[in-house]
């Protein structure tokens, strides 16, 4: 994987990232270095906490490419699939929450535990936060590793923007760019819809995104 500073310098406007491209910065880099030192953790569990956006399946793809395993949407976890997970010693179980088959979950932590398994959970907050109605479930929850993605700071925030203008070819100055991190609110998502918005604004006026449309859009 590239660091974030490789990215920055080896970057081209009309360069395409790869979808294996991972940009590491403070905001994510305890959850990077801690998926890399598997098996070595502490506990058998790893719940990676973040916003949508924040790159969470990425994250776990990388690790599924590099140690194997199998990755379930909890809210499709069934009697069939938990049973096919026997073979693999990496289990992904990904958008925990409250839409979900309780007893389903916590049969899963049981085969985690009992076979020596390893089992890591995403969700947009901690688990251990999810108000489960099972009882043991709950006890179930607290015994996870937490590895939060954090907002981004400048230097993801700049790689971000990048990749999303890249996606839509589109060069920007990096005065302009400078300018949307300055005002534009430190998350993800809303990096993602904001960059949306300057393209969506360009290509109706028909003009090059520039201070003006970049302002237009904040105004909204």
């Amino acid at each position: 994987m590239k660091s974030l500073n490789q990215l920055l310098l080896d970057f081209d406007y009309e360069q395409n990232f790869r979808d294996d491209d991972f940009y590491v910065g403070k905001s994510n880099f305890y959850t990077f270095e801690l998926i890399h030192k598997w098996p070595k953790w502490e506990k058998n569990f790893l719940n990676i906490i973040g916003e949508k956006s924040s790159g969470k399946t990425h994250l776990v793809n990388i690790f599924l490419k590099k140690f194997n395993g199998i990755k379930i949407e909890s809210n499709l976890l069934n009697e069939n699939n938990l049973k096919s997970i026997q073979s693999f010693q990496n289990i992904v179980l990904e958008d925990l929450n409250l839409d979900v088959d309780e007893n389903l979950i916590y049969t899963l932590f049981n085969t985690i535990d009992q076979n020596n398994k390893f089992l890591i959970i995403t969700s947009d907050k901690p688990i251990v936060e999810i108000d489960f109605k099972l009882k043991d479930l709950r006890s179930r929850a607290t015994n996870c590793l937490l590895a939060k993605i954090e907002n981004p700071d400048d230097e993801l925030m700049f790689a971000l923007i990048l990749k999303n203008l890249s996606d839509r070819q589109i060069a920007l100055d990096k005065k302009l760019i400078d300018f949307i991190i300055k005002r534009v609110e430190r998350s993800y998502g809303k990096i993602f819809e904001f960059i949306y918005k300057i393209d969506s604004i360009s290509l109706k006026k028909k003009k090059s995104i520039d201070f003006k449309i970049i302002n237009e859009a904040l105004e909204e």
